[in-house]
C-alpha cells in the first residue's frame, strides 16, 4: 500500500472518530485512574454508599451530617475513576488487503479504532496477527504507519492458518476488539470464547466488499489465492456461483449466531461507501459503536 493511501485512510478515520466512538461509557471499569466510573472505591464525586469509620480512614470522607444525627462516625464511599481498557487485535493477513477498496477500509477501521480508544483516554494495547504469528505494536507504529512493515513480516509463516488468539496476553475486564474479515475456516466458538474470557467484552469488525459478497462471475476466470498468490483457472457456471454464495452466506450466518449466543458485537463493515455511512449501516446498529454527543 502506498504512503498516500495510508495517510488518506488516517485522515478519514480521524474525522469519523469525532462523530462515532467505541461504547466504552456503558461499561463498569476497574483499573488505572481516569475519567470513567469503576467498580471500586475512590475519589470520584459520584456517591456510592457508606460504612462505619475505621481508624486510619481519610477524615475528609467522614459523613459529618450523619455524625451530627447519630454521634457515630461513618465514611462516604465513592466510585473510583478509572481508565477503560482496550485490547485491539488486527488480522493483517493478505485477504484484508487483496482488493484496493478492502485494503483502504481495513486501514481506515484500524486507524479509527486506535483514534477512538485514544480519544476516550483508554489504556490501549495493540497486536498484529497472521495465523499464529503475533506481534505487539506501540502507538508510534500507528502514527508513523510502521505497522504495515510489521504486518508484512508476519506473513512469512503459514498464510492459510486460521487466526489463533491463544497467545495474546489479553487483560482482564478489557474491551477486546478483533478486526478481521473472518475469511478463515473453523468454528468461531473458540475465538469468541477467548475474546470473552476473564470478563472481556468482545467486539468484532469485519470489512468486506460487494464483489466478495455478491460476485457476478460467469464464464472462464483465473482466480488468485489471496494468501498464497497462486493462480487457479475455473469456469464459472450459474450452479457454481450459487454454491459459492450459499457457502459464503452460511459462513457468516454461523459467525452471527455464535456472536449473539456469547454476547459479542459483530459488525460487518462494507467497503463500497464512505467510512461513516458504512459504520452507521451496521456497527452502530450492532452495538459495536455509539454516536458521540
Amino acid at each position: 500500500m502506498s504512503p498516500e493511501l495510508l495517510k488518506s485512510a488516517l485522515t478519514s478515520a480521524s474525522i469519523c472518530a469525532k462523530k462515532l466512538r467505541l461504547p466504552l461509557r456503558s461499561r463498569v471499569w476497574k483499573g488505572q485512574t481516569g475519567e470513567f466510573l469503576g467498580a471500586g472505591v475512590g475519589s470520584s464525586l459520584d456517591f456510592q454508599d457508606h460504612r462505619a469509620y475505621v481508624p486510619g480512614d481519610d477524615p475528609r470522607h467522614i459523613n459529618w451530617q450523619a455524625y451530627a444525627r447519630t454521634g457515630q462516625y461513618s465514611m462516604k464511599l465513592y466510585r473510583e475513576e478509572v481508565r477503560p481498557i482496550v485490547d485491539l487485535v488486527f488480522d493483517v493477513s493478505e485477504s484484508m488487503f487483496f482488493e484496493p477498496l478492502k485494503a483502504r477500509r481495513s486501514c481506515e477501521l484500524f486507524y479509527f479504532l486506535t483514534e477512538s480508544a485514544a480519544r476516550s483516554g483508554a489504556s490501549l494495547r495493540m497486536h498484529l496477527l497472521v495465523g499464529s504469528n503475533v506481534s505487539p505494536i506501540p502507538m508510534e507504529a500507528v502514527n508513523t504507519h510502521h505497522w504495515h512493515e510489521v504486518a508484512q513480516s508476519l506473513r512469512q509463516g503459514d498464510p492459510n492458518a486460521p487466526a489463533n488468539l491463544a497467545t495474546i496476553p489479553f487483560r482482564a475486564n478489557a474491551f477486546r476488539v478483533f478486526l478481521s474479515d473472518l475469511l478463515f475456516p473453523g468454528d468461531p466458538l473458540a475465538l469468541i470464547g477467548l475474546l470473552g474470557q476473564h470478563q472481556g467484552s468482545p467486539v468484532i469488525f469485519a470489512p468486506f466488499t460487494q464483489a466478495e459478497t455478491d460476485p457476478e462471475w460467469h464464464g472462464n476466470y483465473e482466480f488468485i489465492e489471496a494468501e498464497l498468490h497462486t493462480r487457479h483457472p475455473h469456469r464459472i457456471e450459474p450452479s457454481t456461483l450459487n454454491r459459492y454464495k450459499k457457502a459464503y452466506s452460511n459462513h457468516f450466518d454461523i459467525w452471527k449466531s455464535t456472536s449473539r449466543r456469547y454476547n459479542a458485537a459483530l459488525a460487518r463493515v462494507g467497503a463500497d461507501s464512505d467510512l461513516e455511512s458504512a459504520l452507521h449501516d451496521d456497527a452502530v446498529k450492532a452495538g459495536a459503536l455509539e454516536v458521540t454527543n
